[in-house]
């Protein structure tokens, strides 16, 4: 009687968007010893031509017509009790590649702005310049088209002047910034009260609670609150030295 010999075959996959970079595979020897694990590799469901019995091999993206900034997705298949390894998968990751065309912001607050040239999508951070430093205020998502994209968003202004600009952040980590625009708001200046805190700190601008952004520090510059509002509530606070941060100033105070 002839023993039907029966292999079991697994596959791994892998997908992104083409960035200009090929793939490469190390491809370990079967389980067996008889030949190499990777059995047959498509792209986009085309086959990768020239086969994979080598114990490494590049998947060349130019063999199949693909453009930078398509879609693509891999699969490897493979015999079961061995796995080939992808060596470098970061670069089917979006990368951060925008130009800015136009960026606008009216004394209203609404920004606009248009890029060109994205080959991925990835977030747009909205950053405001206050409290002498860059603050995260929103964020939009990126529509990755090499074409022009087109994006607003509505920025909640500070008393004087403003400035902002956008940034993304791609798997480099970097954070990559526009040019920053600037306007200036008539929103009425905000003053907190009262100047010893028990228990609450309350906003004002003219005469009437305001909301503001606002961030408090401990006397070792922790952050302990932070929020939008026109009052913070500060009596679990221990008594000490605190700093806050609100509207475009910051101050010192007292907590009894």
């Amino acid at each position: 009687m002839a023993l039907l010999n029966v292999s079991a075959f697994a596959a791994l996959s892998v997908d992104g968007t083409y960035q200009g970079k090929n793939l490469y595979v190390q491809n370990p020897m079967d389980d067996e010893g008889f030949g190499y694990c990777a059995t047959k590799v498509t792209v986009n469901g085309d086959i990768m031509p020239g086969g994979t019995s080598m114990g490494a091999f590049e998947i060349d993206f130019s063999l199949f017509n693909i453009e930078i900034g398509e879609p693509v997705f891999i699969v490897i298949e493979h015999n079961d009790g061995c796995k080939p390894k992808v060596l470098n998968p970061e670069v089917l990751l979006p990368r951060s590649t925008f130009n800015i065309v136009s960026m606008d912001i009216t004394n209203a607050g609404k920004l606009t702005w248009v890029t060109k040239s994205e080959q991925g999508k990835l977030p747009f951070f909205i950053e405001q310049y206050r409290w002498n430093k860059w603050v995260s205020i929103g964020e939009v998502a990126g529509q990755g088209s090499g074409d022009e994209n087109k994006y607003e968003f509505n920025v909640t202004p500070h008393s004087g002047e403003n400035t902002v600009r956008v940034v993304q952040i791609d798997h480099s980590g970097t954070k990559r910034p526009s040019e920053e625009v600037k306007f200036t708001s008539n929103a009425p200046k905000v003053t907190k009260t009262p100047a010893k805190v028990k228990n609450e700190i309350k906003f004002v601008a003219n005469n009437s609670p305001a909301e503001t952004r606002y961030e408090i520090y401990d006397a070792y510059g922790n952050i302990v609150k932070k929020g939008v509002g026109s009052s913070v509530n500060c009596s679990n606070l221990l008594r000490g030295v605190y700093y806050i941060n609100f509207d475009n100033v910051n101050e010192k105070f007292i907590k009894n």
